[in-house]
């Protein structure tokens, strides 16, 4: 857990020596407050944060405070003087924070999760006791006071940076999220009195979080009304097709806004209105769109508008996790779509499919900045590849080696010598003693295809091209060991090569042909995202799901339910 470091905001006091009783006073506004109250409230503040923990966290009103360290050090600089309570012992900013907190939910976030229903108790009762003349007990104050400043924190700490650490729930995420000071936020805020405005402020300022906030307003308003109806188990449903569960399909479609034109003659023909609707959803799940309706296609149906507003909340999550900035231009790749599209200056400039890996080897989540394509690239092929893949493929066919352009070397080392094929007896070769080091030359066979774009990276993945064309003509497309293969990788090339005259695109095709395998530098590195979403808005303002082929929602579901939750 990473602590804050800032000063504390708070009231400036005025001490003066007032004649009533011999008591000194605090001064606000011509309203006095007995210093000895301030003094009890911060004694009583120290006592809470100085308690022993609970397995690892300190409680206040049988609440979990957060950020122990953080909060200690934020009232220490504060010499322990209670930070929101304001004249006549009013929290006048107390209000503005529970607004914003009851409004955290729009967020995809939990109010609960603020200590809203102990500081809506504790408000009303300092309220009453203001009103009726009597001085407010110093536990109460402190108390408030402690659990308004760790609502604001931990709130904050949410919008800036996410309610889960992602590591905790993807140990394949490598994507460093926002940071920033809170603690001076929050002394901002308190001295400006501009609490809701330095909440809003920590939002993710990315055009796509704002569109996913809207969806999910909107996809909120259908499971409050029922959710849209299902459509009934059946044959396979083609274009002219009658049957009365096409009246189910323009309902479920109408709700969805799929189907947004006139119902024809018979509500139980699949005509050409129904088809176009289908077509629509399928484009958004990313399904083949053929405006069949199929197993496919009945499944993502009949998904309860429930599961999508949960699958909406989890990637806002997700773009909370991702930096400050993506930069000026960039390569996005969502692996959850088998998609890239290259931004500059905020528009799409190349957009493509990939193929991203296979469930048991998932392409991870990560940012690095592309410095350099190979052409005509060698495979150096991964122990733990020819283990799985190679090896089996040798013990079945022995020519299998050298149809592929495969050759072998004795070991890693640079120095390593070529071992002829015929020589090895392959059959006393174990994965347990394999040590030789299988290379494919560069060629048309060569499973990087003929361009490699690296982004150096501790998974060793990459862009690359392929010859095995045909997996992108596919809807789902996860069939790599990890690394990203691309559609169109003369294009990408061509464009991260811009501003070398010496690589243009006919410079490139040319390299390619010529067969010599080496290292073009970038003029310019250029920030890879390699990111997994399984709901967004598109540029037409669409809502797009598509299915969670790395089994990631789930776990993330269960940790904004459940916690341990990020406080940093």
């Amino acid at each position: 857990m990473r602590c804050f470091s800032a000063r504390g905001a708070w009231v400036r006091i005025v001490r003066a020596v007032v004649p009533m009783t011999g008591l000194f006073f605090a001064v606000y506004g011509g309203v006095a407050w007995p210093i000895s109250m301030i003094e009890e409230a911060g004694e009583q503040l120290k006592r809470t944060l100085a308690q022993p923990q609970r397995e690892g966290v300190s409680f206040c009103r049988k609440e979990a405070l957060c950020g122990q360290a953080v909060l200690s050090r934020f009232y220490q600089e504060r010499d322990f003087r209670p930070a929101w309570s304001g004249p006549e012992g009013r929290f006048e900013l107390a209000e503005a924070l529970v607004a914003s907190i009851k409004k955290s939910s729009l967020e995809g976030l939990r109010p609960d999760a603020y200590h809203l229903g102990t500081i809506e108790t504790l408000l009303p009762a300092v309220g009453r006791e203001r009103a009726a003349g009597r001085p407010l007990e110093p536990e109460v104050v402190a108390d408030l006071d402690l659990l308004l400043t760790d609502a604001f924190l931990i709130y904050g700490s949410h919008m800036l940076s996410g309610r889960v650490d992602p590591e905790t729930v993807h140990s394949r995420w490598i994507v460093r999220s926002r940071e920033g000071d809170l603690a001076e936020v929050l002394r901002a805020a308190l001295d400006s009195k501009e609490v809701g405005k330095a909440l809003k402020g920590l939002l993710p300022a990315y055009p796509k979080y704002a569109t996913l906030r809207q969806a999910l307003l909107e996809h909120r308003a259908i499971a409050e009304k029922g959710g849209w109806p299902s459509v009934p188990e059946g044959a396979t449903l083609h274009k002219e097709d009658r049957d009365p569960r096409v009246s189910a399909l323009r309902a479920r479609l109408s709700v969805s806004g799929d189907l947004t034109e006139a119902q024809g003659a018979d509500s139980e023909v699949m005509d050409e209105v129904v088809d176009r609707a289908v077509r629509r959803f399928q484009t958004r799940h990313g399904l083949t769109v053929d405006g069949v309706v199929g197993p496919a296609t009945l499944a993502a149906l009949n998904v309860p508008a429930e599961d999508r507003v949960q699958q909406i909340e989890l990637n806002m999550e997700r773009w909370r996790w991702l930096p400050e900035d993506l930069g000026t231009r960039y390569i996005l790749v969502n692996t959850a779509d088998f998609s890239l599209e290259v931004v500059d200056e905020g528009e799409r400039v190349l957009a493509m499919r990939v193929v991203a890996g296979k469930k048991a080897r998932r392409t991870p989540v990560l940012s690095g900045a592309m410095t350099y394509l190979v052409l005509n690239p060698y495979w150096n092929i991964p122990h733990k590849l020819a283990v799985r893949d190679i090896l089996p493929k040798v013990f079945e066919d022995p020519g299998y080696l050298d149809r592929q352009g495969i050759r072998v070397f004795e070991n890693w080392e640079d120095s390593a010598q070529e071992l002829p094929h015929s020589t090895i007896d392959w059959f006393i070769i174990t994965p347990q003693n394999l040590t030789y080091k299988f290379r494919q030359d560069p060629g048309p066979r060569n499973a990087l295809g003929r361009v490699k774009f690296m982004f150096p990276n501790k998974f060793a993945v990459y862009l690359h091209d392929t010859p095995s064309r045909y997996m992108f003509t596919r809807s789902r497309r996860d069939f790599s060991s990890g690394c990203i293969r691309v559609e169109k990788p003369i294009d990408l090339a061509a464009y991260v090569l811009e501003g070398d005259p010496n690589w243009t695109r006919e410079a490139i095709l040319s390299g390619i042909e010529e067969g010599t395998n080496r290292n073009v530098w970038l003029p310019e590195a250029i920030p890879v995202h390699v990111l997994y979403w399984t709901a967004w808005v598109d540029r037409e303002g669409s809502v797009c799901f598509r299915r969670d082929v790395y089994g990631r929602d789930g776990p993330l579901a269960r940790a904004l339910e459940e916690g341990p939750h990020r406080y940093q």
